[in-house]
């Protein structure tokens, strides 16, 4: 069961650990079948309780999962293993398009809005007891959730939109809940939800945004939450349709106490419509980043949503940090005030790269997917070979692994460090990575 192994300790916190560190280092193999709760108190001489609690705790922190009679196991990929770590080093040469990373060319200049954010804090210092969220900033993104249609509610800040995801279902859930996610999505919230002790409940996504036969599933197998990216879907650059979230509003009408996130990232990468499932659900909230329109470093994301939810989100950051920094608050006032990203200009050139990509391919046989954004997602038969290959023929391209619960093998590409004239040659080396060994068109 566990080979060589020895799992120790008299308490509850003992057991968790010696399992644990079994984890972490790599004596403990993911899908490794813990003993049954009886049989390992008999053999360490304590109550069965204590070693229940034990998995308790492992359970809790991602370490294990358990499915009834078939017993308690190592997880797949442990929260202290997350997925970016499934990157492989990249040979001397070969080009990245592996990271997820913006396009820095169209990222705005900072240094103009940090001296206007300077300008506003030494006019206005921050001091504690102040609002956590600057008027100006609450002002502007409420505007813009109202051009688009996004139900009326409070805005709160929050260090990124893994940072809000993560606050926004702590407020509702406990551990051993679970959250019914996109598959493919993305690999961060894959690792994040089990951390926080929730169970990943698959759903299948394809170009307009998660499928509602499959939503309805998860949602029927018991899903507390649903987590949704509105545009440019890591990975496959999915964008929610008008019909598509109507057809998920009606899903969602009949389970009014489920937590609806809309994840809109994309927002600055994309000039197409926004469709919130907002408001339907009791419970609901839209997070919009601005990371990857403005800079990665700029660690900031605007919430809004239902009023319980949000009191919820921000009673609990003031026992925290407190808030977000009203210097990178200022910032983003002033890169909004500026209009410093243009959004158009900025969905044409990733969509002039991203759809000449899948044109290339498509000529060679080869099919991919992505509809906005800045991703190219290829089915493929065999992520390893497929990865193996690209990198000898000079590309780095990250597995679907990274990114996948139950759905079928892929490999991720990202466009922001191509020119159109890479295009041929990045296709020539795909359609030749895909193609089976004996030769033959991919299809």
């Amino acid at each position: 069961m566990l080979g060589d192994y020895l799992i120790i300790g008299r308490r509850a916190s003992e057991i968790a650990a010696s399992v644990e560190a079994g984890v972490g280092s790599g004596a403990l193999q993911p899908g490794a079948l813990l003993p049954p709760m009886r049989e390992l108190a008999g053999v360490l001489g304590v109550n069965p309780n204590t070693v229940a609690a034990a998995y308790r705790t492992l359970r809790d922190r991602g370490v294990i999962e358990t499915d009834g009679r078939r017993g308690s196991r190592v997880r797949g990929r442990p929260a202290s293993a997350p997925r970016d770590e499934l990157r492989m080093p990249f040979p001397e040469g070969v080009r990245d398009i592996a990271s997820g990373n913006p396009d820095v060319r169209l990222l705005p200049a900072l240094d103009g809005a940090l001296a206007g954010a300077a300008r506003r804090y030494a006019a206005e210092p921050t001091l504690y007891g102040q609002e956590p969220v600057v008027p100006e900033l609450a002002r502007l993104a409420r505007a813009a959730f109202d051009a688009e249609g996004v139900p009326a509610g409070a805005v709160a800040v929050t260090s990124g939109a893994l940072d809000g995801i993560e606050r926004v279902l702590a407020a509702h859930l406990r551990p051993g809940d679970a959250v019914a996610v996109e598959d493919p999505g993305w690999g961060s919230v894959l690792d994040l939800v089990p951390a926080l002790g929730l169970r990943v409940l698959p759903v299948a996504v394809d170009d307009e945004g998660p499928l509602p036969g499959s939503v309805e599933r998860a949602l029927a197998e018991g899903a507390r939450a649903l987590l949704v990216t509105a545009r440019a879907q890591n990975p496959t650059g999915a964008l929610v349709s008008a019909e598509r979230a109507a057809e998920l509003r009606s899903v969602l009408s009949g389970h009014p106490e489920v937590l609806v996130i809309d994840d809109d990232h994309g927002h600055g990468l994309v000039d197409l419509p926004l469709h919130s499932l907002g408001g339907v659900t009791r419970h609901w909230v839209l997070i919009r980043s601005t990371a990857k329109a403005y800079a990665p470093d700029l660690r900031l994301a605007l919430l809004t949503g239902d009023a319980v939810t949000l009191d919820r989100v921000r009673g609990r950051q003031r026992l925290g940090p407190g808030w977000v920094s009203r210097l990178l608050q200022y910032t983003v006032v002033e890169l909004w005030n500026a209009g410093a990203v243009d959004r158009a200009a900025v969905a044409r050139s990733y969509g002039a790269r991203r759809e000449g990509l899948i044109a290339e391919l498509a000529e060679r046989g080869v099919p991919a997917r992505g509809r906005s954004g800045m991703n190219v997602w290829v089915p493929v038969a065999d992520e390893t070979a497929v990865v193996t290959r690209l990198l000898g023929a000079g590309w780095a391209v990250s597995a679907g692994s990274r990114f996948r619960v139950e759905s079928a093998p892929g490999v991720r590409m990202t466009v922001s460090r191509l020119s159109l004239p890479d295009l041929p040659g990045l296709a020539d080396a795909v359609a030749a990575a895909v193609r089976p060994t004996g030769g033959g068109r991919f299809g």
